[in-house]
């Protein structure tokens, strides 16, 4: 069994990796701010460390983990508006710190959150050699921790890859309340009787992707005994359009909330379509996605009946 350190593990993503790798009987050491999340996430077989990435490089009492999963940082374009300098160094510094301390403890491997925000409205099917230009601060700093993995893991040796997600939601997403996936805010106030918000027509598509797929994918990437640097979409490779979204919500809930509809505030760089090609990731780690849309939301909503977590808030 390997000793797995999850960076940013108290987050949405993270926690569900967490518990999913101490079910397979590894070793989990999670560090975390809790600025972006919560402690009440944590399986209590986790040993937790609240510490900033930053100050990793420093630390003495992580151990020496086989394999680092870093999920830490800002997590979405809004966040970078509401603090632009401490967004860049979170996402930028906290990555090289990261790698930093996986050199000088000997990791086997390093995987890492990028995002498909990076393509931009690019259009079709999404694939990983595309010529991208990053669209907002966001995707800027995804970006560039991609550029400076390759170049880190060309320089050291050290294995390192990279996870354009797409659209990811699932349990566990309660504490980032208005930062959280749009199927999870939306099951939110649909639980409460609200009406959800959508920009536009809501003919805006999405390749929403159950969280469990993504920890799946990081199994496979820590099995493979691929080397160097890589980038891997990972998502379903189909797109639903945000509307019809809403439909199938109602349908697990029994309820028919119609949504309200809004002119979009965000203007041009507001992504119109994503799907993604999943061909490198399944020929080169043999993923394959799992979960169907409607089979997630109706996990999603399962769970949230047996707990009813409060969630902090909604952007809508």
């Amino acid at each position: 069994m390997a000793h797995i350190l999850i960076v940013g593990g108290a987050g949405f993503i993270g926690s569900n990796a967490s518990r999913y790798f101490l079910d397979k009987g590894h070793d989990v050491t999670v560090v975390d701010t809790l600025e972006l999340g919560a402690k009440e996430n944590l399986d209590s077989r986790t040993h937790f460390l609240e510490c900033a990435d930053r100050d990793m490089v420093s630390r003495s009492d992580i151990g020496t983990p086989d394999y680092i999963i870093h999920l830490a940082g800002s997590s979405s374009s809004p966040m970078f508006k509401e603090d632009l300098k401490g967004s860049y160094a979170n996402n930028i510094l906290g990555h090289a710190s990261v790698l930093e301390f996986a050199h000088k403890v000997g990791v086997k491997k390093v995987l890492f959150a990028s995002s498909s925000s990076i393509y931009g409205n690019i259009g079709g099917a999404l694939h990983e050699d595309m010529h991208v230009t990053p669209p907002n601060h966001y995707s800027v700093t995804k970006f560039t921790q991609e550029g400076l993995s390759r170049v880190f893991s060309f320089e050291t040796g050290l294995p390192i890859v990279g996870f354009r997600f797409m659209s990811v939601y699932g349990p566990q997403e309660e504490h980032k309340g208005k930062f959280a996936n749009l199927i999870s805010q939306f099951v939110w106030g649909m639980q409460a009787g609200k009406s959800p918000v959508i920009y536009g027509d809501g003919s805006q598509t999405r390749d929403f992707t159950y969280v469990d797929d993504i920890v799946s994918a990081f199994e496979k990437a820590i099995q493979s005994e691929k080397a160097g640097f890589e980038i891997y979409n990972v998502g379903t490779s189909e797109s639903y359009a945000v509307k019809d979204v809403i439909a199938l919500i109602n349908e697990a809930l029994g309820t028919s909330i119609a949504p309200t509809f809004v002119p979009n505030p965000i203007g041009g760089n507001y992504i119109l379509s994503q799907q993604s090609s999943l061909e490198k990731v399944a020929h080169e780690l043999g993923y394959r996605p799992t979960v169907a849309l409607r089979d997630g939301i109706a996990r999603l909503i399962e769970i949230r009946k047996k707990t009813m977590r409060p969630y902090r808030d909604l952007s809508y």
